[in-house]
């Protein structure tokens, strides 16, 4: 079973989002949050597989909120959700740590996909979707001059392989394409994902995109 916190300042839509999980299979809704601050103590206490979270709450924000519940080392994960699919605040929350962001309009389909996709531990954007988003808001990065290279902490246990993998997936693309591009079978290049988000601390793919912004393997287009 998988248990879901709906974080929302809004009574409709957290009421919503609960009306389209009710009943669903392998779904529990245990708690809502009008707030971040709430949303982080019922977190705390109710410890569920998922947080729904709204980014844009008064008070504490939803950014503030994942960064705080990702902090703690739990095993919630944040799927964000949001109303534009390049939305800075969703940009902002997946560098605090979510998991995914999701549009509010999906359909109930693709959000039960999302929140069980998040529950196992991948993440909900496609590669290219986050390669988008991160270009899109590359000034954020706040990296200037040449990529650091092997001095870089979080890459100095990488392997040269290894490193090839991470600028693969910064650079958007998925396992087959990798596959394919490195002439690695695809259940190499599986394990291959899964020691580069160990070595490098990523809780999820997203976050590995973002590491390789950040230690200047992958450069912002144009």
């Amino acid at each position: 079973m998988t248990t879901v916190l709906i974080a929302d300042d809004q009574p409709l839509q957290r009421m919503g989002f609960a009306m389209l999980l009710e009943n669903k299979p392998g779904i529990e809704v245990i708690g809502e949050a009008s707030h971040g601050s709430e949303a982080v103590r019922l977190t705390a206490s109710l410890r569920p597989d998922v947080v729904l979270m709204d980014v844009r709450m008064p008070g504490m924000d939803g950014i503030e909120a994942t960064r705080r519940i990702v902090a703690t080392g739990g095993r919630s994960r944040i799927l964000v959700l949001t109303t534009f699919d390049l939305d800075e605040y969703a940009f902002a929350a997946l560098r605090a740590g979510a998991s995914g962001f999701l549009l509010k309009d999906a359909l109930p389909d693709e959000l039960l996909a999302a929140i069980r996709a998040v529950a196992a531990g991948d993440a909900v954007v496609s590669p290219r979707l986050t390669r988008r988003l991160l270009d899109a808001h590359a000034h954020l990065l706040g990296r200037s001059g040449p990529p650091t290279g092997d001095d870089h902490p979080q890459l100095r246990e990488l392997s040269e392989r290894e490193r090839e993998v991470l600028v693969a997936i910064g650079e958007g693309w998925t396992n087959m394409e990798i596959s394919e591009r490195l002439g690695l079978a695809e259940s190499t290049v599986k394990k291959h994902v899964g020691r580069v988000l160990s070595k490098v601390g990523a809780r999820d793919r997203i976050q590995a995109v973002i590491i390789a912004y950040d230690t200047g393997l992958v450069r912002p287009r144009g």
